[in-house]
């Protein structure tokens, strides 16, 4: 038997993630559940939902998450870690607070937090914390005793993550033609966003242009590319670029868009393509079709050479970045010495999120952070 690591003084592990519907007559309500309070018609919505109709209304993110609490459970028994699983959705079931009503009847006291988005922003990270608040003020209007609730670090650049990745864009240089191979760029795909709200991403230091969400991701690109480089004798040119935009036109969002990067790189003469979704963590509905439908269809157009490399998914060097980054924050708050494992040029991120960390434009309680009004 492996010797027991030590979670104290966490007794539960609780994976946070978007959700997504399981069938056809699941889009529509979960797609209500998605834009709650902006009004959207029910018409509007069956246009969005479109894209799950192509795949049979289903999302992939369920059976990816599944996978993954699959990958954690055994990583943990394996290496001796006794902490229970739980998992717990924003807008679909399993929902967030069902969850965490389930985990208080179990007696669950000290909880953390990991959710499926790896950087900084108000949508991957305090949107979260604020999900997380209105749980918790729900569970205190039925009377139940509260949890004490923390959120894992950023595992943006954890060696777990990046690692994974970097293989995925080796595989997917291997698939591409030899004849194309050594000229083919990177691109380098995130979740874009206004440009507002990655302007105002990380702690207050790091707002500015782009925030800690462009540099984060920039990082991890230059990681990846480098990685690349040293395993293959070849220096791909490489960019940032993004995907899955969803705001009113005259709102900017970060560019640029997937598409129209590989119209230029193909007016360029740049003869194939990776895409790599560093942003994402599994293969859900945004990878599927704005990458493997809507991407692949323009340059199939082009007549542009592409493929698309893997996310992390259930990865088992990914479960068990996720066993060191438990491991890590119950010995700082049992008060230990512990050096945080990063790669890259940005170091580990911060374990609380400081106040003015990803704002939202109107103020809503956030739990697990520095403001959290559930300390």
């Amino acid at each position: 038997m492996p010797d027991a690591l030590d979670a104290t003084p966490y007794d539960a592990l609780l994976l946070l993630s978007f959700g997504g519907p399981e069938g056809p007559d699941d889009v529509v309500p979960f797609l209500e559940n998605v834009t709650r309070g902006r009004g959207i018609p029910k018409e509007r919505l069956k246009e969005v939902g479109q894209h799950y109709f192509l795949f049979g209304g289903v999302s992939p993110i369920n059976d990816q998450n599944r996978a993954l609490l699959d990958a954690l459970r055994k990583d943990f028994a394996d290496h001796g870690l006794n902490l229970p699983v739980y998992w717990g959705n924003r807008n679909w079931a399993p929902y967030l607070t069902d969850t965490l009503r389930e985990m208080v009847a179990d007696g669950r006291r000290r909880v953390l937090v990991l959710t499926t988005s790896a950087y900084a922003s108000y949508s991957g990270c305090r949107q979260y914390r604020e999900n997380l608040a209105d749980a918790l003020a729900a569970l205190e209007a039925e009377g139940l005793e509260l949890p004490r609730i923390d959120k894992l670090r950023h595992y943006f650049n954890h060696p777990g993550f990046v690692e994974p990745m970097t293989d995925g864009v080796l595989r997917a240089l291997e698939d591409l033609p030899e004849d194309v191979r050594p000229g083919a760029h990177l691109a380098f795909t995130t979740h874009s966003i206004p440009t507002s709200a990655a302007d105002t991403s990380g702690p207050v230091e790091a707002h500015g242009e782009g925030g800690a969400y462009v540099e984060q991701h920039l990082d991890v690109a230059r990681l990846i590319a480098d990685a690349v480089r040293e395993r293959t004798g070849v220096d791909h040119p490489w960019r940032l670029v993004y995907q899955s935009r969803s705001g009113a036109p005259h709102i900017p969002w970060l560019e640029p868009d997937i598409c129209d990067h590989l119209e230029e790189r193909h007016a360029a003469g740049v003869p194939a393509v990776v895409m790599a979704p560093i942003g994402f963590v599994s293969d859900h509905m945004e990878v599927l079709y704005d990458l493997d439908t809507e991407a692949k269809a323009k340059a199939e157009e082009l007549g542009l050479p592409v493929r698309r490399s893997a996310t992390v998914g259930a990865d088992p060097r990914f479960a068990a970045a996720v066993r060191e980054l438990v491991v890590e924050r119950a010995a700082v708050e049992r008060g230990q010495e512990v050096t945080p494992c990063a790669l890259g040029a940005l170091g580990p991120s911060h374990n609380l999120c400081p106040v003015g960390c990803c704002p939202a434009r109107a103020p809503r309680p956030a739990a697990a952070g520095a403001d959290s009004p559930y300390a």
